[in-house]
């Protein structure tokens, strides 16, 4: 799939609102593991250590990042990788295209990264006759239903079994209406394992690299990527130049929060550190002889451009455990494809206007400001306070829709004014007592659609303060 098409979130959402059903599942079902996170984050006594420590070392790592990103290159050079450089995504796709041609590469197999989701690299190799397959189970569902994941930890959340069952009967041959996710998942592994025998290469995407000794580290929870990179004779891997952390012991933190962060487990079922390309051994002793070629994309796309704005560059840190999505109530109630964006939620709706701000410019209007993303974010991010700041960013730049603009100078005259105000707030008291129903609620009004007013009260809090708080303020 190519470039996303533009269209602000509202709109986007209104579909996945319309089917009531699902909202609530998907509700229910993102909570479920957000309180998963929670349990996880309580039975550790340093975890608020943890999550200062990480914020310590990605604040150092990005200001520093020139010399990391040498001292990596360097370091992963002398272990037998190849270490290349992309300045956007057009030569990322142009930089492994290339080194799939010169290994006469015909079928990848793909283990889930965000990075190469950013860059379209799916679509772009397809179109070079390169049979790509996502071997993550969620990001195969998607793939044989020509979605987008519609969430970086959990890409098929949106997708009832039902839903899969059906999609496996159409492209694997599984029974007709099987639905038992069992017999499902073992349909899918016997068609995996046949495209990982016959691949001729595995792309990664990286967790972690790290600029001490040269290595990367991918987290998973299936081992796919193992059996992606152990396989073929070629490993790929993919990461964005933010990824990197200073030294190994650093890797403890991190692994430490990405999990319990993402899916309320200990740790990834596999963490698996690659250091230079994989060597086989023959015989008892082994002779590390070299068995396959290990090339490293170094990617920036617009990641330098976010580093140099001091209001924006926390955003950097972000080790995308998706928690700010599974607690985020907008996220949850309108799902991940609403946002338009490779990367939804709270987080996504920072990054991508970075990236694109005139095509993005809904998303930071896409949050109640609650804050909750803040307070689950592994690294402390400030997601809401950045959001707030893209509100008055693209305010600045003129690229938020005349009704918006007009709505908040409005507002802005009427909070200036204390006696307008308060008249203002007598109407409204007015009109919510004496206003029909059917004026708010009717199929014209997409205003009342999934809202309910609220019950007038009886007086205003300037009066509740006059009679129950002046007297006491003046003692």
């Amino acid at each position: 799939m190519g470039a996303l098409p533009i269209v602000e979130h509202p709109a986007a959402a209104a579909k996945f609102v319309a089917n009531r059903e699902r909202m609530a599942w998907h509700d229910k079902a993102l909570w479920f593991v957000r309180e998963k996170r929670d349990r996880m984050a309580h039975s550790l006594p340093e975890w608020e250590w943890l999550r200062e420590t990480a914020s310590a070392i990605k604040q150092h790592t990005i200001a520093a990042l020139p010399e990391y990103l040498e001292q990596f290159e360097a370091a992963a050079t002398r272990q037998g990788a190849h270490v290349h450089w992309a300045a956007d995504a057009e030569e990322h796709n142009r930089i492994v295209l290339r080194i799939l041609e010169e290994h006469q590469v015909r079928r990848v197999v793909k283990s889930k990264s965000m990075l190469t989701e950013e860059c379209h690299l799916n679509p772009f190799l397809e179109r070079h006759g390169i049979e790509v397959v996502d071997t993550d189970l969620g990001e195969r569902i998607v793939q044989l239903r020509h979605e987008r994941p519609s969430h970086i930890v959990l890409p098929a959340i949106h997708i009832k079994k039902e839903e899969v069952g059906d999609t496996f009967h159409e492209h694997l041959g599984t029974e007709a209406g099987a639905a038992d996710p069992q017999y499902l998942t073992e349909a899918a592994r016997g068609h995996l394992r046949d495209k990982f025998l016959a691949a001729d290469a595995g792309i990664t995407g990286v967790n972690f690299g790290i600029a001490e000794t040269g290595g990367i580290v991918v987290c998973t929870n299936e081992g796919n990527a193992d059996l992606g990179t152990s396989l073929p004779p070629l490993h790929i891997a993919c990461m964005g130049i933010e990824k990197l952390i200073p030294r190994a012991r650093d890797l403890g933190v991190f692994t430490r929060l990405l999990a319990r962060s993402a899916t309320g487990q200990p740790i990834t079922t596999y963490t698996s550190h690659f250091h230079g390309p994989l060597r086989e051994s023959d015989g008892p002793e082994g002779s590390g002889r070299t068995s396959g070629e290990l090339h490293i994309v170094l990617v920036d796309n617009g990641r330098t451009r976010i580093r140099d704005s001091q209001e924006f560059r926390p955003a950097l840190g972000c080790i995308r455990c998706g928690a700010c999505m599974n607690t985020c109530p907008v996220y949850r109630r309108s799902g991940g494809h609403s946002y338009n964006a490779v990367v939804p939620g709270p987080i996504g709706s920072v990054l991508s206007p970075a990236a694109d701000p005139a095509a993005h410019q809904s998303l930071p209007s896409a949050c109640s400001l609650c804050g909750s993303c803040t307070d689950v974010c592994p690294v402390r991010i400030p997601l809401h306070h950045q959001l707030l700041a893209w509100r008055r960013e693209l305010a600045s730049r003129r690229l938020l829709p005349a009704s918006k603009r007009w709505a908040m100078d409005a507002a802005s005259q009427l909070m200036r004014h204390p006696r307008l105000f308060a008249a203002a707030g007598w109407l409204g008291r007015q009109a919510l007592r004496i206003t029909p129903r059917f004026l708010v609620y009717n199929r014209l009004n997409t205003w009342g659609r999934r809202r309910e007013l609220p019950e007038p009260p009886r007086e205003s809090f300037r009066e509740w303060w006059k009679q129950n708080r002046e007297s006491q303020s003046h003692d």
